[in-house]
């Protein structure tokens, strides 16, 4: 993917199809710290342990007719290619906290994209689900958007 948003879109998906109605994003840009993090949090039907040690495993997706899974792969590569993490925490029936950290400054770290556009798309198409946005930028005075 070429850049973060639609990483975001991918996670976001995930999501819905975990049965979420509830689906917060929270996307920090800390110059200060060179740090970019990005945070998906749902209430959706979330993974067992047995799910969740599997949930990175490229080749492993609990979609039927499918043989892979790349969301969360995916996501965690372009986090580890810009010196960062990621990691997944997961509780079943509460849901899912995906949180991957992306070094700001490194010169493979892609694009953020235009993360507003992405979640009021996701809000036309599911007009039934809670979207949060929290876009901080501590280095702006505020720190808000």
């Amino acid at each position: 993917m070429k850049e973060i948003a639609l990483h975001i879109l991918d996670i976001a998906e995930n999501a819905l199809d975990a049965g979420s109605t509830r689906i917060s994003f929270e996307v920090t840009e800390d110059i200060g710290r060179d740090l970019l993090i990005v945070q998906i949090q749902d209430n959706g039907r979330g993974m067992d342990r047995e799910t969740l040690d599997k949930a990175l495993d490229p080749f492993y997706t609990e979609k039927p007719g499918r043989r892979f899974g790349l969301g969360l792969p995916l996501f965690a590569q372009a986090a580890r290619e810009a010196g960062g993490t990621i990691t997944v925490e997961s509780i079943p029936g509460k849901g899912t906290d995906v949180k991957a950290t992306f070094k700001l400054s490194h010169p493979d770290r892609k694009p953020l994209g235009d993360v507003p556009a992405t979640i009021e798309l996701l809000r036309a198409f599911h007009p039934a689900i809670e979207f949060t946005l929290e876009h901080r930028r501590p280095h702006l005075q505020g720190g808000k958007e």
